[in-house]
């Protein structure tokens, strides 16, 4: 314990498909409803985060945070936002560096292990003063950074932290870069190429000579955008040790807060290696749940609230409900 089997979750007819999973709801989800209010806030070293905040007056809030080149405007952070609005939670949607439509100020941008960016925000959300409790909720990168935070912490995670939940998280970065670079997974990683190569022209634009998309043509993988970009510009000394360093699964045995994360067993970018089983076993408070089905950041649900099972299922078990 805690491996919750089996899982509530039954996809429905025609989408027990990883890849109809992980497509549908990115290109024909729609979630209205939530209006959100920005704030802009400053971190240590001269640069800025924005914060998207949808209010129902409570006092409690959810700290959302999304996936690889994602923001506060995807359907799947909607969707919980939303969620949690309806069950009684503030959200504050955050957006990483460069994410939120405007080029952030350093030459570095955001990455799968930069905890403190998170802790930042975690700060200034309790500084308000407004509320009694705060959980966490990351999605793909965003989850490996909700749970590497509260493993690197520890029991040192800030009392007010009471809950987390991730949602296909790439746990071992490692084997999950070699996950997405097969040929099954060749649209998915041109996809997150194409994106990143806009953000490197954002920065060229605004910090000229800094650095440069030349030759860009020849990046196919992961391995080579995270030599060429991520690790000199976050301090690695290359794609491997950037991986070792920034995934979460190391951290796992020293969660200290209840946390649960949500992996699909056919979830196309995640390795085995990705499925800590035995570190769920072994702790009392990570509670592992793998259902059969969902895809990446899928779970597809029809119902007349519009609202997918992973959203009811992370605001249940943020309200106490294991």
């Amino acid at each position: 314990m805690p491996v919750i089997s089996p899982s509530s979750y039954r996809a429905p007819m025609m989408f027990s498909n990883p890849h109809v999973q992980t497509i549908f709801p990115s290109l024909l989800r729609r979630v209205a409803g939530v209006v959100y209010s920005r704030s802009r806030i400053d971190t240590p070293d001269g640069d800025f985060l924005d914060l998207d905040t949808s209010t129902v007056g409570s006092e409690k809030a959810v700290i959302v945070l999304h996936g690889l080149e994602g923001d506060s405007t995807r359907s799947y952070v909607l969707g919980m936002v939303k969620a949690l609005n309806k069950n009684g939670w503030d959200a504050v949607a955050m957006n990483f560096r460069g994410c939120s439509g405007e080029c952030n100020k350093t030459l570095r941008f955001y990455h799968s292990g930069d905890t403190g960016d998170l802790a930042t925000v975690i700060s200034h959300v309790s500084a308000q003063g407004k509320y009694s409790e705060i959980a966490l909720v990351g999605f793909s990168l965003g989850g490996n950074v909700v749970l590497k935070y509260l493993g690197e912490r520890g029991a040192g995670v800030p009392a007010i932290i009471r809950r987390a939940a991730a949602i296909s998280v790439p746990c071992d970065l490692t084997s999950g870069s070699v996950k997405l670079a097969e040929p099954s997974n060749r649209l998915y990683m041109k996809r997150f190429l194409r994106m990143l190569r806009k953000k490197i022209r954002m920065k060229m634009a605004a910090m000229p000579g800094l650095i440069s998309d030349d030759g860009y043509e020849t990046v196919k993988s992961f391995k080579e955008f995270d030599d060429r970009y991520t690790a000199p510009a976050h301090g690695f000394q290359n794609a491997e040790d950037y991986w070792e360093k920034a995934s979460s699964k190391p951290f796992f045995a020293a969660v200290s807060v209840p946390t649960l994360l949500i992996n699909a067993a056919d979830d196309p970018f995640l390795s085995k290696q990705c499925f800590p089983t035995d570190e769920a076993q072994a702790s009392p408070l990570l509670f592992l749940e793998v259902p059969d089905h969902g895809g990446h950041v899928g779970f597809v649900t029809f119902n007349r609230s519009g609202e997918y099972w992973t959203e009811s299922r992370v605001v249940s078990f943020l309200n106490g409900h294991g």
